[in-house]
């Protein structure tokens, strides 16, 4: 985990010029200390983070631009610019992108645990099978579960 220093990381840059592939969306570092990981997401219409479980981690998303669609602990529910998720740890939730839009979000995680390590893991895979993924995700202790209905 790469520790940042007190500063700036200016719009539309990461940490170290970082940028990663997750997904088929855009995740841009921000900040990463022991206690707190932050990074800027860009969902591009149809794709999604498919539902999974943080056990040691909460997690919050600040909607920038466009609409996301959540399953969040068993129900459905959407955000907005102006919206805050909050995903407890150890709630199931998933994210997905159904609109025609870019979807842009802040997030972060605390504590950082090892998640930015799996962002580059899953970053430099040669092709990112869902398969895959879910099984290096539970090597980072993220754990993937199946989709929930209608997904």
């Amino acid at each position: 985990m790469k520790t940042e220093i007190a500063g700036i990381t200016r719009a539309n840059e990461g940490m170290q010029g970082i940028t990663w592939n997750i997904l088929g969306q855009t995740y841009v570092p921000k900040n990463c200390s022991e206690d707190s990981f932050s990074w800027h997401a860009t969902f591009p219409p149809g794709t999604f983070v498919p539902p999974h479980i943080h056990p040691d981690q909460d997690e919050y998303l600040y909607i920038l631009e466009g609409k996301l669609d959540f399953f969040l602990g068993g129900s459905e529910t959407s955000a907005t610019p102006g919206d805050l998720v909050r995903l407890q740890r150890g709630i199931p939730h998933g994210i997905f992108n159904k609109s025609d839009q870019n979807a842009k979000v802040l997030f972060w995680v605390s504590p950082s645990r090892r998640l930015y390590d799996l962002f580059w893991a899953i970053h430099n895979m040669k092709e990112q099978k869902p398969e895959d993924v879910v099984a290096l995700a539970a090597e980072y202790n993220i754990h993937f579960l199946p989709p929930p209905p209608g997904a």
